[in-house]
């Protein structure tokens, strides 16, 4: 392996290290901080006559991670392209 693809696959890996740690970071926030932490000031708002705490506990993650989910695809499909590692 040429010291070229050496430095490219630890850009590559660098990028996707940063892209990882963004979502987990979103990911944390709402489920724990919002969902645990804050959850009683969040109870004082209603959604859809719900309190906001109780949404954020109970369906706020899980929605949050399925668009993560889909937001993780698009930025590595991104990536992929930018070093020419994509499929198809």
């Amino acid at each position: 392996m040429s010291i070229h693809a050496t430095k490219e696959l630890q850009a590559y890996w660098k990028e996707n290290l940063v892209i990882i740690a963004i979502h987990l970071g979103i990911w944390f926030f709402v489920s724990f901080f919002c969902g645990i932490l804050i959850v009683d000031q969040l109870d004082a708002f209603y959604i859809g006559g719900f309190p906001v705490g109780f949404w954020f506990a109970n369906q706020g993650s899980l929605v949050t991670f399925v668009v993560l989910i889909g937001t993780y695809v698009y930025s590595m499909n991104q990536l992929d392209k930018k070093y020419d590692v994509h499929e198809g």
